[in-house]
């Protein structure tokens, strides 16, 4: 019993820090269960899914298609917080804007949009628009197959990028710095990916190429970060969920 109330807690902090959902006061803070919630992420982002795939199919029932992947979309962006398209934006101004290391830093750490950030903002989310459209167009069952795995994989994408790189940014004044201070053994990423794995049979066979696209561009993204700045930052995490999440709605759009 006490072994599951430290995972509970650990979940909970995610979904605390990850989402704008209420947690049980019963969970303590705690920069270690908010480093360990890591394990959780792409669980918390299956939970986002199912938000918006359950808003998708209520929506359904009384109003067009069209609008039903709308709102789908303005439930995920409400339960986050726009947690990560906040990170994209910040990640298109900082590379569009900065030459160097210091300043892509600094322009990430602006708390205002520029127009990088505005422009990139405004395309992702037409393009993910479509693409759900699109799928509905197909079928209204393969949108919510796509709203689960596409946040579920694309927040897997993330954790792994912070397994495998740096964080750059400084420690002491960063948001992130809980989540980003150590790596996760492999048995707690494990956590990350069996609920990955075992969504991944519920789909479509075809739909299972689709990660390697998705693993592609994660890394190639991760690649360009360091490359830039050496490692990644809180907002490149946000832009890697973000585009991986993309690609694979793209990924499915081609094969469908």
């Amino acid at each position: 019993m006490k072994r599951l109330r430290l995972e509970l807690e650990y979940l909970f902090s995610g979904i605390a820090f990850y989402t704008r959902l209420p947690i049980p006061a019963w969970v303590p803070y705690s920069p270690d269960h908010l480093n360990k919630s890591r394990k959780y992420l792409p669980l918390i982002g299956l939970l986002v899914g199912a938000m918006g795939a359950l808003t998708y199919s209520l929506s359904t029932l009384v109003l067009p298609g069209s609008v039903s992947v709308l709102l789908s979309m303005i439930a995920t962006v409400f339960i986050t917080g726009a947690f990560h398209e906040d990170g994209f934006a910040d990640s298109c101004d900082g590379f569009g804007g900065g030459w160097k290391k210091e300043q892509i830093l600094r322009i990430m750490k602006d708390s205002c949009i520029g127009t990088y950030g505005a422009i990139g903002l405004l395309l992702s989310l037409g393009l993910k628009y479509q693409l759900l459209l699109a799928i509905h167009q197909v079928s209204p069952d393969l949108v919510v197959l796509a709203l689960l795995a596409g946040h579920s994989i694309s927040r897997l994408m993330a954790s792994v990028i912070m397994q495998c790189s740096v964080y750059v940014a400084d420690l002491e004044k960063s948001k992130s710095s809980s989540v980003t201070s150590m790596r996760l053994s492999l048995s707690e990423m494990l956590y990350s990916v069996i609920p990955v794995i075992v969504l991944w049979l519920v789909l479509p066979v075809l739909w299972w190429s689709t990660i390697v696209p998705v693993i592609i561009v994660s890394f190639w993204l991760s690649h360009y970060f360091k490359k830039k700045i050496g490692g990644y930052t809180g907002d490149c995490l946000g832009a890697i969920q973000q585009i991986s999440e993309l690609t694979f709605y793209l990924s499915v759009v081609a094969l469908l």
